[in-house]
């Protein structure tokens, strides 16, 4: 599953985007210099979403749209299209 997949999932499950999840861990007051295990636990505690959905979103907390370019359009499984992850939901990709 890439790593975009992980994110949209999230969104199907709790109906909220990435950007969403960025604003709330925000306000707790997580962010870049945050422990991920944190993160983590705090997303599978109040939002319940399983380890590696909870991870997914935990690099975007800390990291921003920007991923490492070592599984873009390498043709595995974990294959992405870009290196720069769609943060503002699924409707977007269909406008």
């Amino acid at each position: 599953m890439s790593f975009q997949a992980y994110l949209d999932n999230v969104e199907l499950q709790t109906g909220k985007t990435p950007n969403d999840f960025i604003a709330l861990a925000t306000a707790k007051g997580f962010g870049s210099g945050s422990k991920t295990a944190e993160i983590v636990s705090w997303l599978k505690q109040d939002h319940s979403l399983g380890h590696g959905h909870a991870m997914a979103m935990a690099h975007v907390i800390k990291n921003g749209a920007k991923i490492s370019a070592k599984h873009v359009k390498s043709g595995t499984t974990h294959s992405d299209d870009s290196d720069v992850l769609r943060l503002d939901g699924i409707k977007s990709k269909e406008a």
